[in-house]
C-alpha cells in the first residue's frame, strides 16, 4: 500500500471531488499492524459491544470495520479477545470512535486497531446498533463498501478501490 500522504499528493482531483477523504487526527494507534487498507463494513453503537463481537466472529476476509461508537470516551466497547478473533478470522483492521480496553493484549495482535482512547470499564450487552448504515466520525461521512486506508500518518476513505 502508498502512504497516505503520497496517495494525497496524486490524488488532488479526488480530493476536490470529496471520493477521497481524509479522517480528522484524533485516533490513537493500536495493533501490531500500523499500516492497513481494505473495504469498510460499517457498525453504529453505543457503550454496547454485542454487534461487534458478533462481525468480528465473521470471516474478514482483509475488510476493515469502522465502529461509530458515538465517541464516547466513559466505557471501552473493544477488548483483546474480540481483536484476537479479528486477527484468526482474517480482518485488516478495525477503527473504533469510541474506546477500547486490554491495550497489552490488543498491541500483541497482528491487526490495525485505531480508537479515541483505552478505557479499564466495560462496555453493555444489549445488542442494540444498527449494521452497514453510512456513519460520520472524525468529520467524515463512511459508507459501507468504500475502501479504508490507513497507517502512521492518518487514515483515508475512498468511494473506490485506489491504485497507487
Amino acid at each position: 500500500m502508498a502512504a497516505t500522504a503520497d496517495v494525497c499528493d496524486v490524488n488532488p482531483q479526488l480530493i476536490i471531488s470529496g471520493e477521497l477523504r481524509a479522517l480528522q487526527p484524533i485516533f490513537q494507534i493500536y495493533g501490531r499492524r500500523q499500516v492497513f487498507s481494505g473495504p469498510v463494513v460499517t457498525l453504529k453503537v453505543f457503550e454496547d459491544n454485542v454487534l461487534i463481537r458478533g462481525f468480528l466472529e465473521e470471516r474478514g476476509n482483509g475488510r476493515v470495520l469502522v465502529v461509530d461508537g458515538g465517541g464516547s470516551l466513559r466505557c471501552a466497547i473493544l477488548g483483546g479477545n474480540p481483536v484476537q478473533q479479528a486477527q484468526n478470522n482474517g480482518w485488516a483492521g478495525i477503527v473504533v470512535n469510541g474506546c477500547i480496553r486490554d491495550v497489552d493484549e490488543i498491541n500483541g495482535c497482528d491487526i490495525g486497531v485505531r480508537a479515541l482512547a483505552s478505557h479499564p470499564m466495560k462496555a453493555n450487552k444489549k445488542g442494540i446498533g444498527e449494521r452497514h448504515v453510512p456513519i460520520t466520525i472524525a468529520g467524515t461521512r463512511i459508507s459501507d463498501g468504500e475502501w479504508l486506508y490507513a497507517d502512521t500518518d492518518g487514515i483515508l476513505i475512498s468511494r473506490t478501490e485506489l491504485s497507487v
